[in-house]
């Protein structure tokens, strides 16, 4: 019996894929006043559907000393160990509003609410990362507590 199971790597990489997110969405909002610029967003669904597909033959690079699959260095690791677990992680450019005088794109309301879901949607993946976990923790003590 495998004790990571699917659902914990799953919602692992929906803890990562919503993170990264969060940083592009803020990235939009730190450029609402540049000229020309055009808002960024990560692609979600089309993120967890290559994390299904890739399956359990996925493996993950957690030190920049690691090899990859094929024998060659992956580059340089990111910090926390989670270079891995965003790869294929397009980000996109979003649909934005008709743009402003300055050609700017990004439309203040519409990121705020995209990051307040963003933000919901990560407790949420928290939480089940959390219940999770405490299942394990219970059959580890042997159901003491």
């Amino acid at each position: 019996m495998k004790l990571f199971d699917a659902v914990l790597t799953r919602v692992e990489r929906s803890l990562d894929v919503r993170l990264l997110r969060h940083g592009v969405l803020a990235g939009n909002l730190a450029n609402l006043d540049t000229p020309g610029y055009k808002p960024k967003d990560v692609d979600f669904n089309a993120a967890m559907s290559e994390a299904s597909a890739a399956g359990a033959s996925d493996l993950r690079r957690t030190d920049a000393e690691h090899f990859d699959i094929n024998g060659g260095s992956v580059g340089t690791a990111v910090e926390g160990g989670h270079a891995d677990n965003l790869r294929g992680v397009r980000v996109v450019q979003a649909g934005g509003v008709a743009p402003s005088l300055d050609q700017n794109q990004v439309d203040l309301d519409r990121t705020m609410a995209e990051m307040a879901e963003n933000a919901l949607q990560y407790g949420a993946s928290a939480k089940a990362a959390s219940k999770k976990l405490a299942m394990l923790r219970y059959a580890a003590s042997d159901g003491q507590g």
